[in-house]
């Protein structure tokens, strides 16, 4: 496979606030698309309430985990009706460098057949090592996955 390359683009706006944009993901318009970013509010002059590279971080993994979760289980036939994860990074202080040390991913997954429990958990830690974005970092990867069975009649 050759490489590929995913660009981004930041506009800083005013005080420790910018736009962040992709023209491969919003049309390349920098006024009616993208995501206001921020410093987060632990750090000086940090703006509560606005995305931060912290939170992008641990959304980068586990949306990689669901995508990754999303391919595997379609090639192995997982009936499922559901996938949600709920995710928590890790930010702190390590040899006086601010480091993202640990991503805790919660995995929900609903499937619809009781027997496909150990099969859905295989899925799922098959998914988790598989991630690119948790290959790619330094931070501790923890997966806690809950299967449960969907109450929803086929």
């Amino acid at each position: 496979m050759e490489a590929h390359y995913y660009q981004v683009d930041i506009t800083w706006s005013k005080d420790r606030k910018g736009l962040m944009s992709s023209p491969e993901v919003t049309g390349g318009t920098l006024k009616n698309d993208g995501l206001e970013v921020a410093t987060p509010p632990e750090f000086p002059k940090g703006i509560a309430g606005l995305w931060s590279p912290e939170h992008l971080y641990t959304g980068a993994v586990a949306s990689c985990l669901m995508t990754t979760f999303l391919a595997v289980a379609e090639n192995s036939k997982l009936e499922f009706t559901s996938f949600t994860c709920h995710a928590k990074g890790k930010l702190e202080q390590v040899e006086g460098k601010f480091l993202m040390t640990e991503v805790l991913l919660e995995a929900i997954l609903a499937i619809v057949h009781d027997e496909d429990r150990e099969k859905a958990l295989r899925i799922l830690d098959k998914s988790e090592k598989a991630c690119l974005i948790s290959n790619s970092i330094k931070a501790t990867i923890t997966l806690s996955p809950m299967v449960v069975v969907s109450d929803l009649v086929h």
